[in-house]
């Protein structure tokens, strides 16, 4: 799969693309991502992207013309290397919340043109005749869509077969299907005792179908505490079983 990034900062996703375990889905081709500086697209010696905007108010507006340009060269670019034409994706506010079911979708697919918008916005007309879809990482606002297109970027990297060290490690995450949807479990590691807290015996015990029980437990809680809506979802399509129930009647 290929990502074509638009952004006044190309510089910012040196260390992604280079540090850590997901390092390895671009360097070995897995997930190519592609740079396009936009003030290379924009014209006169100062290489202006932005302008007021029309009506007053504060801030600056990035322009469509420059935005357009270096869609056209990065349409060209990809039919020149044969490869498929993609969806046009801007990192807005108003977006679709991005979400594990998300990033799985986009794990399988071809790609995408993601543009990292900057100041105050970006000219509506560029919006509405050229972008296809709008992602949102939550209710906040970012400086701009570079940290956005980041987050999308590693989240689909680490789906991807031969990434991560232990190949069934992201259908332990929070929110994988492998999981019904909770939030995962606690980790611990060594020592056994820390500043005299105790690790959970059962962990301990060597007894496989006691731990995997406790773990089990553990998402349930985890997730009727900070996210109670994941249980009644994983309720809902029926993948609690007995044990799931019997120890939630008890809780509420």
């Amino acid at each position: 799969m290929r990502f074509d990034i638009i952004t006044l900062f190309p510089e910012l996703f040196a260390p992604l693309l280079t540090s850590g375990v997901t390092r390895r889905a671009y360097e070995g081709g897995l997930v190519h991502v592609r740079l396009w500086p936009l003030r290379d697209f924009a014209p006169g010696n100062y290489r202006r992207v932005d302008d007021r905007p029309f009506g007053g108010g504060p801030g600056m507006v990035m322009m469509a013309e420059p935005l357009q340009a270096c869609l056209d060269a990065i349409r060209a670019d990809r039919a020149e290397a044969a490869q498929t034409q993609a969806p046009v994706v801007l990192f807005s506010p108003i977006g679709e919340r991005l979400d594990h079911a998300g990033v799985a979708r986009w794990s399988g697919s071809a790609g995408a043109i993601l543009v990292c918008g900057r100041y105050e916005g970006i000219d509506q007309r560029f919006i509405d005749a050229r972008v296809d879809m709008q992602i949102s990482l939550g209710d906040f606002v970012l400086s701009g869509g570079e940290i956005a297109a980041m987050a999308l970027l590693d989240a689909v990297a680490r789906l991807q077969p031969g990434v991560l060290n232990d190949e069934g490690s992201h259908q332990l995450d929070s929110f994988n299907p492998a999981l019904d949807g909770l939030l995962d479990c606690p980790h611990y590691t060594r020592p056994e005792v820390w500043q005299g807290h105790e690790v959970p015996p059962v962990l301990l015990s060597g007894h496989h179908a006691h731990i995997e029980r406790w773990r089990r437990d553990q998402r349930l809680l985890t997730s009727l505490q900070h996210r109670p809506e994941l249980v009644e979802t994983a309720r809902d399509a029926g993948h609690l079983d007995k044990a799931d129930l019997k120890l939630i009647g008890k809780l509420l």
